[in-house]
């Protein structure tokens, strides 16, 4: 999903090595080329797909990944599915027994030091490249691709309006809500509603991937800071 680049026929021009080389891998390596999905097709504005993401296997990964009793959260993409909280990836040696089950919040385990969990939680730079890889598939597909936003409700969407959706509950996360509580300070009284503290934000390392509350590290700028990004855009689209 995130190996892709769309490419201009004006920008192809300006690097006649390069559209040669690909030419060449057409035409004696099509086992290979063929991999590639719709390199030889024009899309939106006389665009170029650069991606091992065919159409199908996009739909098919987005179906998923769309899906709120699975990955999406209220706050953004979870690391893993909420499937897996009733039904654990299990797998079995002669010696030893290993499970892997959907944690929402911090680790319950001392591997990888403890302190870190991707087997649930809402991390801000995976949720970022998602959003980014939307809108370049948007970029070459336009609005000839919809898919269903969230899965089974039967609203269908351009990947476009998926990713500025998408872009919309990752900033909930640190935005006041309707009772003007912040979901990534928790329930912390202090953080919440006192005026010398409210309106400091923690750029958290990551987030439950329920409730939104930070947790981790509480100054990750480099990434969690990337939600000014998406401010950003969203500003640009309501003007």
């Amino acid at each position: 999903l995130f190996a892709v680049e769309v490419l201009e026929d004006e920008l192809l021009d300006l690097v006649p090595e390069f559209t040669a080389r690909a030419q060449w891998l057409v035409q004696h390596r099509p086992h290979l080329a063929e991999l590639i999905s719709r390199w030889q097709e024009p899309g939106k504005g006389a665009t170029h797909l650069l991606s091992l993401m065919r159409r199908s296997r996009l739909r098919s990964v987005l179906t998923r990944m769309l899906d709120e009793t699975e990955f999406l959260s209220d706050y953004g993409i979870r690391s893993l599915s909420r499937y897996h909280l009733e039904h654990p990836y299990e797998y079995h040696t002669e010696d030893a027994d290993f499970q892997v089950a959907y944690l929402a919040g911090e680790s319950d385990s001392d591997m990888f030091g403890g302190n870190s969990n991707w087997r649930g939680p809402i991390w801000f730079p995976v949720n970022y490249l998602i959003i980014e890889s939307l809108q370049r598939f948007h970029t070459y597909y336009g609005d000839s691709f919809t898919i269903e936003y969230p899965t089974g409700s039967g609203k269908l969407h351009n990947l476009s309006q998926v990713a500025d959706a998408l872009s919309e509950r990752m900033a909930r996360l640190l935005l006041r809500d309707e009772q003007g509580q912040r979901p990534a300070f928790g329930p912390a009284g202090l953080q919440q509603t006192d005026p010398h503290f409210r309106d400091y934000l923690l750029f958290h390392e990551y987030f439950d991937g329920d409730t939104g509350k930070g947790l981790g590290a509480s100054h990750q700028t480099g990434w969690t800071g990337l939600v000014v990004r998406l401010l950003q855009q969203r500003s640009k689209t309501e003007a």
